[in-house]
Formats: structure tokens, C-alpha cells, sequence
């Protein structure tokens, strides 16, 4: 290479070197600690345990767990949830059974037991803790929408 070559490559790598932050880089999901350094977890909070069912936001949308699971076995040999949410048990525990079509494999076909693909709850439904959202959330489902043009249209008419 030469010097006349060498010259603006030397200079791009100044600038580059002269833009990166003096702390390292940082995420802001991760608050003020760099990337290349360790974070310690947040602790973890108490579950909402009132087992109040809340409403769904659009269709199918799996229901949000209403009570503690910490410490639920869910793997391949046993399934927790379904001590109460099995549909031979759910006259003893008053629980939710599980819906029918945790009972249909990839084929269609109708199974006596939950489906494989199906039998790891917790991938879909998710316990809630009682913390502030990180964002806001404006999230508004159809029948508020429907709602609220109902409204508007009845205003329009007085």
C-alpha cells in the first residue's frame, strides 16, 4: 500500500475509533450496563395469584395464566397444569378444561389425550406479574373500535 492509500484508511478508522461511546456500547433494554459487561437479573416478582380470568384482546388468543406456575413440572414425562385443567378433572377442581383443540394433531385427527404439540402449556400462556408496562400501549381490539364508531355515529345523528 501506499502512503496516499494508507492516508483516508487510517483516517476512517480515526473517526470510527473517535465515534464509540467511552462506556462501551449500550442497550437500552439493558439500562446503563455496556453489552460486553454482565447484568445482574431483576428479581423476580410475585405472580398475580387471584385467579380471575381477564378478557382476550382478538380472537384466539391464548388466556393469560391466573395464578402462580413457579415451580410447575411441565416436561416431556408429566404435565402439571393438567392435575386441574384435564377434562376428567375438572369437575373436582373448578378449573378451566383445556380447550378441544389442544386435542387435534397436525393432521386433524381427533386424539384421546392432549396432542404433543400442545402438551407445553406455557409456550402460549404466560403467568402475569403486577408491574408498570416498559412502553405505552394505545392497543385497542375490534369490539372497542366497533364501540367507540357506534358512538360516534350515534353523536352524529343528534
Amino acid at each position: 500500500m501506499t502512503p496516499r492509500t494508507l492516508l483516508p484508511l487510517l483516517g476512517l478508522l480515526a473517526a470510527f475509533a473517535w465515534a464509540q461511546p467511552s462506556g462501551g456500547l449500550v442497550d437500552a433494554a439493558r439500562g446503563p450496563v455496556p453489552i460486553l459487561q454482565p447484568t445482574d437479573p431483576p428479581r423476580l416478582g410475585n405472580a398475580i395469584n387471584d385467579d380471575v380470568r381477564r378478557p382476550r384482546n382478538y380472537d384466539m388468543q391464548p388466556p393469560t395464566i391466573p395464578h402462580r406456575v413457579d415451580g410447575y413440572q411441565i416436561d416431556r414425562n408429566f404435565n402439571k397444569c393438567l392435575d386441574c385443567h384435564a377434562r376428567t378433572r375438572t369437575d373436582f377442581s373448578q378449573a378451566i378444561p383445556v380447550s378441544p383443540t389442544h386435542y387435534i394433531d397436525r393432521s386433524g385427527k381427533v386424539l384421546p389425550q392432549i396432542s404433543t404439540r400442545r402438551y407445553f402449556c406455557m409456550q402460549c400462556h404466560v403467568a402475569q406479574d403486577a408491574v408498570q408496562p416498559l412502553v405505552g400501549n394505545g392497543f385497542e381490539n375490534a369490539d372497542q373500535i366497533a364501540r367507540r364508531a357506534a358512538e360516534a355515529a350515534q353523536a352524529g345523528k343528534k
